[in-house]
């Protein structure tokens, strides 16, 4: 066979290839199994041992000539098919572009909170969302007959003695302590789940963050200074803060903490109900009940834990009034984050 002869057939064809249906009809054609190439390669044996070597490179030239015409082609009917009129595309109009995500405002308050207390020097820890019922409770001071241990108001697994949906992130702490000895400072943020009645105020799913330090010598003191420090950090240098008396189990002493409303200042106003002031978390000294639990030793170590609801704080930071909007995915809402 005259390897001129093909090639000049070849060139022939692909100029008159005008889709990319008739050029792969001519791929097909030249190198497919059974095309042209194969049918001149499968020749090589039958000719005279001199002509061999010769014929078969000429071939392996012949196939590096076609791909690469094949190749130029392809690209040539690609840059035809943008040109206007040649396409059923206007490439005039603008393009789709995509549209780019925001951290949800909850994600956002956690890492807000979180890099807080990183500076202050606490770890950031996680924990499971199903949790032992002694964890939960029993390790916090908790007794039997509280009401929170209650199945009107705790998720209890069915089948699974003593397993529940957490009610507060505070189980880490009883997690922690069991397999570290002091010093301790950590903060954990998650999910928490409680079966309250849904409404503007309340979800029966929320986030929450726990903090608690542990050392030697800790004081009520170093409590106020860490959370009016966060307080600020988080709200205003200007806020204002106050404890108020208060019982938890697993503190003691205990309190809630507010600040000055955001409004007015702590004027008055509707938002704080004209007193001024807003509730944003609990607080307080561990109780030595909780040490035990844990065998740390309640005449050598003390610390304080608190503890606060995330979509509190993002409502209060943010000035939303429904805790709902948090989690109806509306872009409208969310974008604005």
């Amino acid at each position: 066979m005259d390897i001129n002869l093909i090639q000049a057939q070849i060139e022939a064809d692909l100029s008159n290839a005008n889709s990319p249906q008739a050029l792969e009809e001519l791929r097909i054609k030249y190198l497919g199994r059974k095309g042209l190439i194969a049918e001149l390669t499968g020749s090589i044996p039958a000719l005279a041992a001199e002509q061999r070597g010769s014929f078969g490179k000429e071939v392996n030239a012949l196939k590096n000539r076609l791909l690469n015409l094949l190749n130029e082609k392809e690209k040539s009917l690609a840059g035809d098919s943008l040109k206007p009129g040649n396409a059923d595309v206007d490439i005039g109009m603008p393009g789709i572009a995509p549209e780019l995500g925001t951290v949800h405002p909850i994600t956002r308050i956690i890492g807000e909170i979180s890099t807080v207390f990183n500076h202050m020097g606490f770890c950031v820890l996680e924990g499971p969302e199903v949790e032992t019922e002694h964890n939960n409770f029993t390790g916090l001071n908790i007794p039997l007959e509280h009401p929170s241990r209650d199945a009107f108001d705790t998720f209890y697994l069915k089948n699974y003695t003593n397993f529940l949906l957490r009610s507060h992130t505070s189980p880490v702490q009883v997690r922690t302590m069991k397999k570290h000895k002091p010093p301790l400072a950590i903060v954990v943020p998650g999910r928490v789940y409680r079966p309250d009645a849904v409404d503007a105020s309340h979800l029966f799913m929320f986030h929450q963050i726990e903090g608690f330090l542990v050392d030697e010598n800790v004081r009520f003191s170093d409590l106020k200074g860490i959370l009016s420090f966060f307080l600020k950090s988080v709200f205003s240098s200007d806020i204002k803060m106050r404890f108020r008396p208060h019982f938890f189990p697993f503190t003691e002493p205990s309190a809630e903490v507010d600040i000055s409303c955001l409004i007015c200042k702590g004027k008055g106003c509707s938002a704080c109900g004209r007193k001024g002031w807003l509730e944003i978390l609990g607080a307080g000294m561990i109780h030595p009940n909780v040490f035990k639990q844990v065998d740390y030793d309640p005449k050598k170590y003390t610390g304080f834990a608190f503890g606060m609801g995330i979509e509190r704080i993002a409502m209060l930071k943010y000035g939303i009034n429904d805790i709902r909007l948090f989690f109806e995915n509306d872009l409208r809402f969310l974008k604005q984050f």
